[in-house]
């Protein structure tokens, strides 16, 4: 099987990747508007290098805070804080979370009506028409990717699902990569956006909407990521690790927004809403057995498909050893997940009793389309017992 050349590519209108770029980010900021507001994770403190930055170019703002995971009251309260402000546009600086609902809030301070006229699967989905406030994302952890992708993922706490908000107008205008910022992330968050950043290169690279352009980032972020995770779990301060890392989240996150994600996601998204679980370690708990079952799956009934190439492409970057068997990535995970003291599934309190129920909600997962085979509710009930 050989992958369509028909695609198209979107992405953020500006992307500076510098390390120590936070410096001198105000001057780009001040073209897009004067007066942000400035969405920030619960440890306010890490801000400070922005907040200074816009201080010293003279420019007020309004900070509204994150305390995890967007939820559908966070956006609501954000929009509204943006609106009685002021605003004229909204910066983001964080982790994925925190990305996420920026991106929500400007595009909402814009559209007229309720939240709930356009998230996706609980609300009615409808195009939101109006163009997105201006919006600058500066990310602080490397693994999400959010950076660069058009769609927000939010928690209704009532129906315990996590939803989309998606626009092409919600790509930011400006994106500032800043290596620097990660430097003091704790190991578990180096670890867990780490695998997050490593599981969004691998699964748009063998995707069934894989194209030539998703397929350069995907190879560039594999071996960066493969050479640099240790690295920069190991010692935090190293910074041409964090390099690495930082872009090769960026790639990562320019991958699948264009090529889709595949099972690891599918199953991600229904267990995040259902269990308190961090989304890195659920995906790194879940990569080794999604790989081993899809190559399975693959062998036995597309023998030819060319994601069986890119598997075994897969294992040679990861380990270094270019006579790498297809499965050795699944080895090299394993050691590595060691090495980290990752957990599997049933740290989160999920049980066999919740396999139907995940594998119910996960197989009609956007995420799950893109994976390169479909997989059987054997297979699926398999990776699940093995991700335990």
């Amino acid at each position: 099987m050989n992958m369509s050349l028909d695609f198209e590519f979107a992405t953020a209108k500006q992307i500076i990747f510098k390390t120590n770029g936070i410096m001198d980010i105000a001057k780009s900021i001040l073209k897009l508007g004067k007066y942000p507001l400035v969405v920030t994770g619960k440890d306010k403190g890490r801000a400070k290098p922005l907040l200074d930055a816009l201080s010293h170019a003279s420019m007020n703002y309004v900070i509204y805070t994150i305390h995890g995971e967007p939820t559908t009251t966070d956006l609501i309260q954000g929009v509204e804080i943006a609106k009685d402000s002021k605003c004229d546009m909204v910066i983001g600086f964080g982790g994925g979370s925190v990305l996420d609902s920026a991106k929500a809030i400007a595009i909402l301070m814009n559209n007229p009506g309720e939240l709930m006229d356009y998230l996706e699967v609980i609300g009615k989905g409808l195009p939101m028409e109006n163009p997105s406030a201006p919006l600058i994302l500066i990310p602080t952890t490397s693994g999400t990717g959010s950076e660069v992708t058009k769609n927000s993922v939010v928690t209704s706490q009532e129906e315990k699902i996590k939803v989309s908000l998606r626009s092409p107008s919600m790509l930011a205008d400006l994106v500032l990569v800043d290596p620097s910022l990660t430097r003091s992330m704790p190991q578990a968050i180096t670890a867990s956006t780490g695998l997050d950043a490593l599981t969004q290169v691998i699964e748009p690279y063998v995707s069934s909407f894989a194209n030539p352009l998703t397929d350069g980032f995907c190879r560039e972020g594999i071996w960066r990521i493969g050479r640099s995770i240790k690295k920069a779990y190991d010692d935090g301060s190293d910074i041409r690790a964090r390099e690495d890392m930082a872009l090769g989240s960026l790639l990562g996150g320019m991958a699948l927004a264009n090529a889709k994600l595949g099972a690891v996601h599918g199953f991600a998204g229904v267990i995040g809403g259902r269990f308190d679980a961090s989304h890195g370690f659920v995906c790194a708990a879940l990569l080794p057995s999604v790989i081993e079952y899809n190559i399975r799956a693959l062998i036995e009934r597309d023998p030819e498909h060319i994601a069986l190439k890119r598997y075994q492409e897969i294992s040679i970057w990861l380990t270094g050893d270019d006579h790498a068997d297809i499965s050795a990535s699944v080895h090299w995970l394993k050691d590595l997940y060691q090495h980290m003291n990752i957990q599997g599934l049933a740290t989160f309190g999920i049980t066999i009793k919740d396999f139907d129920d995940i594998i119910r909600k996960s197989s009609g997962s956007s995420s799950m389309k893109g994976n390169p085979i479909t997989l059987t509710h054997e297979e699926m009930t398999n990776i699940l017992t093995e991700s335990m």
